[in-house]
């Protein structure tokens, strides 16, 4: 129940705030009849502590138990995505974009205003043309619960990129008394409205799945960094030998920095994707090795070349050989000299095989989502996509919400191809994403407001 109380202050204020306006009123005869607009740093605010907010003056749109299972739904899955029901007469002007501002977090964020709904998204989050047809989908359905339910069932589907922002689970407890708690059970009396209930089954999930994903690991880790002690020993240099030079020793030093590095990076490891470095570690390592070993042989030093695909602990690759999985397309991959010969003999290669989840061997590739944090470290950059392009582990990389679990950076996949939300950003964010307008006045779908701002509601 992480956060509770602090949701509990703000559903206070949202409460206890219109009870008293009513009052006052009540009390000012001949007052102003006008709706007030709620400052859209409140909305902000709000939308900091949880991903649903009704405006006071809507909450006829959505009633509370809607809103807190709406908000339920979307904490559940963990997703940055923010919705706020506003009165039909809210000020639009640069509306999504002063709420992007305000909020300063990366998201999907969907207003229903009135009878109009739209909704526009950082396009690291979610592109602006996924974001139309999402609107467009649910533009027919009437109902603001409906609409709204449908909208985030939809956006849910589409993968959005990044997890929910921490401020949704991270806020404290402090600030909270017996008096609040007093007034908030006689609010709850008064407006026969139950208490804010909070979920945190997806990130609990998510939790989990990593510490499974890096107990894994840590068995293939293990067997890379013996692998590589091994490899050490066997290649039997003394610093003091007879013709060793200073390069050499430097070769040598570098292997062993790298083989303590690596297991000092392993044991401190508490989730997958600090994986990566391990087995950049490692490829570092073995590639100081391969020179030390053509300095002793007087060869020419050899270029850096990825290890090979089929299994790393055979070394830097000698030839890139045309390939193709079972069932997969052709592609070129870098092969030690070993596993070309096997090639060109018609062979199998010397493939490398972990365990799945189900307890079987199989090819990395084919074993599951946890091994992308050891193959990225191995094959980083924008070679990786295309050794994966095809396979199991490289279909569920592609997918931005990968990352939530296993970590980002792998060439084309994760957040370096920009998914990124629930990060706080503050201002900095392209206001392309959130400026243009709806079009023509109407609600034609996350874009086209024309001439920048939000006219259109």
């Amino acid at each position: 129940m992480k956060g509770a109380p602090s949701r509990l202050r703000l559903f206070l204020r949202l409460l206890i705030a219109p009870l008293a306006a009513a009052a006052l009123a009540v009390v000012s005869v001949g007052a102003q009849s006008a709706h007030a607009a709620t400052d859209l740093s409140t909305v902000a605010e709000a939308l900091r502590e949880s991903p649903v907010y009704v405006d006071p003056a809507a909450s006829g749109l959505l009633s509370s138990a809607d809103a807190e299972a709406l908000a339920d739904k979307i904490e559940d899955a963990d997703e940055p995505i923010f919705v706020a029901v506003l009165p039909a007469d809210y000020p639009t002007q640069d509306l999504f974009r002063n709420l992007r501002t305000e909020t300063g977090i990366t998201g999907v964020y969907a207003i229903r205003l009135g009878d109009r709904f739209d909704a526009q998204a950082d396009s690291s989050v979610l592109s602006n043309q996924a974001v139309a047809n999402l609107v467009t989908a649910v533009q027919g359905a009437g109902d603001p619960k409906a609409q709204l339910n449908d909208f985030v069932d939809d956006a849910l589907r589409s993968n959005p990129g990044g997890t929910a922002p921490s401020s949704w689970s991270d806020a404290g407890d402090e600030g909270v008394d017996a008096g609040a708690l007093a007034a908030a059970g006689a609010v709850v009396v008064a407006g026969g409205v139950g208490a804010y209930a909070l979920v945190r089954r997806s990130r609990r999930r998510k939790e989990e799945e990593r510490r499974e994903a890096l107990a894994k690991l840590a068995v293939v880790v293990d067997e890379d960094i013996t692998a590589f002690g091994e490899e050490l020993e066997r290649l039997d240099f003394h610093p003091a030998e007879a013709g060793a030079s200073d390069a050499m020793r430097a070769d040598y030093e570098r292997a062993l920095d790298t083989y303590e590095k690596a297991k000092s990076l392993m044991a401190a490891a508490t989730r997958p994707e600090e994986v990566r470095a391990v087995t950049q570690t490692l490829d570092d390592g073995r590639f100081s090795l391969t020179r030390l070993a053509a300095r002793r042989e007087g060869l020419p030093l050899p270029e850096r070349r990825a290890p090979c695909f089929f299994d790393p602990r055979h070394g830097p690759s000698a030839a890139d050989v045309q390939w193709s999985p079972e069932l997969g397309t052709p592609r070129e991959v870098p092969v030690c000299a070993a596993d070309r010969d096997r090639l060109a003999d018609g062979r199998d290669p010397m493939i490398r095989e972990v365990e799945t989840a189900s307890g079987a061997r199989r090819p990395y590739w084919d074993a599951g989502p946890a091994y992308g944090p050891w193959a990225g470290g191995y094959y980083g950059g924008g070679i990786l996509p295309a050794l994966l392009v095809g396979t199991m582990l490289g279909s569920m990389m592609a997918t931005p919400s990968y990352a939530a679990v296993y970590g980002s950076g792998y060439g084309d996949f994760g957040t370096a191809s920009g998914y990124g939300g629930g990060d706080v950003s503050g201002a900095d964010f392209d206001t392309g994403d959130f400026s243009d307008g709806f079009g023509g006045g109407d609600f034609g779908g996350g874009g086209g407001f024309g001439g920048g701002d939000f006219g259109g509601f």
